[in-house]
């Protein structure tokens, strides 16, 4: 079963994720208003270029914007989350073995203790997203059940990941749980709310387009409101 799961069915995820990201990627252009956004950000790349990749490092940076500031919590959880989601796929030693087998890349591997740091630190984000979802009147009001499926999603690969590293109870349990999940999270990524991985990047230089090209950002010495 292990040789299934980190064969063929991780090549089939990884190909299921990263079409299915670039297909969103396309609908989400494909969506924009031909007048409105793609004539003004072609006529103005002088000015679009410069506020997409604005737009994309304010919020990249903790507190590097007046949303991230008026949401310190959020802010924190968020960070705490995605340092290890984007960092321990890809330089988690157990990670790197499987990619080059499987693909023959091959990548550096993070030292034990930081790769355990970045996973208790990613479950910690998870844990206060959660509590924040539970506590927070307005995000009661918003939450469906996609929200909470796609932060159980998100929690399950590092859970087990870290069962199966503390070797707590059958590990060859925990690392097949881990594996299952985390192609289970690939192949979802593309059709839920975790689209994001990508979207998030077209959103955000969307709007430092609009704001350097139609609303005066470039007029205004790049005084951005965020």
């Amino acid at each position: 079963m292990m040789q299934t799961l980190a064969g063929p069915c991780f090549v089939a995820s990884l190909i299921i994720f990263f079409v299915g990201l670039l297909v969103r990627a396309i609908w989400y252009v494909r969506g924009l208003d031909w007048r409105l956004e793609r004539v003004a950000y072609g006529w103005h790349k002088e000015r679009s270029i410069p506020g997409a990749l604005v737009s994309i490092g304010k919020w990249l940076i903790p507190g590097g914007t007046a949303g991230w500031r008026s949401q310190p919590v959020a802010m924190v959880a968020f960070f705490l989350l995605h340092f290890g989601a984007v960092l321990l796929p890809l330089f988690l030693l157990g990670h790197t073995v499987v990619l080059e087998q499987t693909t023959g890349i091959a990548l550096p591997s993070f030292p034990t203790a930081l790769a355990d740091a970045l996973c208790v630190a990613s479950i910690a984000g998870l844990i206060l997203l959660a509590v924040r979802r539970f506590t927070s009147p307005v995000l009661r009001q918003l939450n469906s059940w996609q929200d909470w499926f796609v932060l159980i999603l998100t929690f399950l690969p590092f859970f087990t990941g870290f069962m199966a590293r503390l070797d707590v109870g059958a590990y060859d349990t925990w690392i097949a749980l881990h594996v299952f999940t985390g192609e289970l999270f690939l192949v979802l990524a593309p059709f839920t709310k975790l689209s994001h991985i990508v979207l998030f990047f077209m959103s955000r230089a969307q709007l430092g387009m609009d704001f350097a090209i139609k609303r005066g950002g470039d007029t205004r010495g790049g005084a951005y409101p965020w």
